[in-house]
């Protein structure tokens, strides 16, 4: 199969990059220029409507909205490299469950603390009272992922897997945010584990690892 993903440096297609590297897949990695407004092109509407990062091209078929790439490439790949849980697997309804919660629920809660506080957003739109809503909600939901991730070092059991890439780049993405999750232990330890990992160090930060 082949593929090619549309992408742009340090944004929401940053952990399909590192999901990417993560399992070691032949792919054809475009770069847009987002300021020149190459995601607006008529060509990369065609693939995606929305006029957004990331798309992946499978094959000839578009694939948008990174949980559903990200879901999709676990699905396909990673289960035979021991990254993502087989179909029927007690464990594939968590990492459903987690990866959805992470982009769906916690993402949302992530939208509005930026609309209510970023420096990047429109400042009519800031309401303090509205972003120490929204902190008090991240804060609470890290509660419940870190009693998760008491259990065991990762978030599915004892090895990583993509459930962990997907939850933790919307995590680590949201401490960019402002939220602190200095205050749960099992959270802070498994996102150190996680931002330790080569293919986060060079998708995330650049870093060229050593041959």
């Amino acid at each position: 199969m082949t593929l090619k993903l549309f992408a742009a440096p340090m944004s929401s297609a940053t952990p399909v990059v590192h999901a990417i590297a993560e399992l070691g897949l032949d792919c054809d990695i475009v770069m847009l220029d987002l300021a020149k407004g190459e995601q607006k092109a008529p060509a990369y509407l065609a693939l995606n409507p929305h006029g957004v990062v990331p798309t992946l091209v499978a094959d000839g078929t578009p694939l948008f909205e990174s949980v559903a790439i990200l879901q999709w490439l676990g699905e396909r790949y990673g289960v035979e490299r021991g990254l993502w849980p087989a179909a029927g697997a007690r464990e594939r309804l968590a990492a459903l469950s987690w990866t959805s919660w992470a982009y769906v629920s916690y993402g949302a809660l992530v939208s509005v603390l930026n609309f209510a506080q970023s420096p990047q957003a429109d400042v009519r739109l800031h309401h303090a009272p509205l972003a120490a809503d929204a902190l008090a909600r991240l804060d609470a939901a890290l509660g419940r992922l870190d009693l998760q991730l008491a259990k065991s070092r990762w978030l599915l059991g004892e090895a990583f897997s993509l459930a962990d890439l997907v939850v933790a780049s919307v995590v680590t993405y949201s401490t960019y945010c402002g939220v602190d999750a200095r205050a749960h232990a099992h959270v802070q330890r498994w996102l150190e584990a996680f931002q330790a990992r080569p293919a986060y160090r060079e998708t995330w930060l650049g870093e060229t690892q050593a041959a």
